[in-house]
This record gives C-alpha cells, structure tokens and sequence, in this order.
C-alpha cells in the first residue's frame, strides 16, 4: 500500500480510537491533541509527495515526522490511562512508529542526497 493510501487509513483508524475516548475534561483534551497530530500526518504526507524541490521535501516532511512523533505521545498516555483496549491502541502505537521510521529514513536520504550534491 502506497503511503498516501496508509496516512489517509492511519487518519481514520485514529478517527475510529477517538471515539472510545472518555468525555472527561482529559480525554477531551487528548483526543484534540491526538485527532490533529493524526490527521496532519496524512495531510502533510500528501503535501510532501507535491514538494517543489529537495529542500521543500525535507522542510515538509521534518513536519510529518513531528506529527506522526507526536501521536506516540498522546497514544502512549491513552495507554497508560487504560482508556481504550489495548490491542487498538498498540496497533496504531505500531503504525505510528513506523511511519517514524521511514520518515527518518527519508529525511537522512534526501540530506544525504543534498550533501553529495553541494559537493559538485
């Protein structure tokens, strides 16, 4: 599955984990916090695949790595709080993790790629 696809899917399996959240004043919170850094991975995602340049990759994509960083966070407290079964949270805890991983791996290939080229 292309990225684009997996990011939008990721969006709406959180969308689905958000609704099992508390309506406490915390769980209203993290589910603010977690439905925008989710969906801004896709969102960013699909705004890198449209980059200009290496630079504005690299700019754009140091954006979605944050983000999808960022719903490990608020994924983990979920955790912790013993909100929402754990089965669902851990599988998107692991899609969250990979996304990291190839979005580092990405990041220091295009760097690397700008490095070698401002040697020329």
């Amino acid at each position: 599955m292309n990225l684009r696809v997996r990011t939008k899917e990721f969006s709406l399996s959180i969308i689905d984990l958000i609704d099992q959240t508390p309506s406490s004043i915390a769980g209203k919170a993290i589910a603010h916090q977690l439905i925008r850094c989710s969906t801004s991975v896709g969102a960013n995602y699909w705004a890198v695949s449209r980059a200009r340049s290496d630079k504005e990759f690299i700019a754009k994509m140091n954006i979605v790595l944050e983000e999808a960083d960022e719903v490990c966070f608020w994924l983990e407290l979920i955790r912790a709080k013993n909100w929402i079964p754990e089965k669902i949270v851990d599988n998107n805890l692991k899609e969250a993790n990979e996304f990291t991983a190839i979005f580092v791996s990405s990041l220091k290939t295009m760097n690397a790629k700008l490095k070698n080229n401002s040697k020329l």
